[in-house]
Formats: structure tokens, C-alpha cells, sequence
């Protein structure tokens, strides 16, 4: 793909697989979760916004790295897609690691302590995630 060689075409063509994917990968985090991330944004509860920005920020930093370490728009998405999952399980890892209380629930109530937390967490995994993608 000759055209690929461009490197504005291939800016433009990692910035749509990214967009498509931080899309994707939100949705799925707003499965996973106990609240609507954009209702309670909406109604302005800032714990939500400063986990979700951690969400964000955190799978950004993650295809980032990805799009540095490899060449094909084709492995970028798949090592995306594994750091993503690697910061799914991150998520999973905070709410076990925090028994006295639930991580959701404190976030659906705009525990900006938790949610700053969270926000945290995602950003200084994806560092670690991203540092190991080859």
C-alpha cells in the first residue's frame, strides 16, 4: 500500500483507527461499570469525568506506544487491543484490592477521592502497559 508511505495519509489513517478504537474501548468500559459514564457527566458529577478522562487518557497513552513499536495499522490495533485489555484487568484489580468498599458505587456517588484514584490508576497503568508493548 504505496499510499500508506504518505505520512499524512498515515497520520490520517492512525488517527481514524485510534478514534475508532478509544470509541470501541469505552463502550466496553461503560458495560463493565455500575453507572452511565455521559448521564452522570451530563448531570455533572466530576468523579465519573475524572475516571472516564483516566479511561481515556489512559487507552490513548496505550495505542500511542502501540503506533511507536509497530509499523502496520493491522499491529497497532492488535497490541491496542491488548493493552486495553490489560487496563480492563487493572480496573478489575482495583475493585478486588478494595473490599471495604465498592469502587462504582463510590464513583456513581461522586466520591471524587475514588474517582481521582481511578483516574490515577488507568494513567499509570497504561505507562506500564505501554512500556512493554514491542
Amino acid at each position: 500500500m504505496v499510499f500508506l508511505k504518505n505520512p499524512y495519509v498515515l497520520t490520517a489513517a492512525h488517527f481514524a483507527a485510534a478514534l475508532l478504537a478509544v470509541i470501541i474501548f469505552l463502550a466496553i468500559f461503560e458495560i463493565v461499570t455500575q453507572y452511565k459514564d455521559w448521564e452522570e457527566i451530563k448531570r455533572g458529577n466530576v468523579s465519573v469525568a475524572m475516571a472516564t478522562g483516566g479511561k481515556i487518557f489512559g487507552i490513548c497513552n496505550i495505542i500511542r506506544y502501540s503506533i511507536q513499536h509497530n509499523d502496520g495499522i493491522g499491529h497497532t490495533l492488535l497490541w491496542s487491543s491488548y493493552g486495553f485489555l490489560l487496563l480492563l484487568i487493572a480496573y478489575f484489580v482495583f475493585e478486588f484490592l478494595t473490599p471495604m468498599f465498592k469502587v462504582d458505587e463510590e464513583i456513581a456517588a461522586d466520591n471524587r477521592a475514588v474517582g481521582l484514584l481511578s483516574m490515577v490508576i488507568s494513567i499509570a497503568m497504561s505507562y506500564v502497559i505501554g512500556a512493554s508493548i514491542i
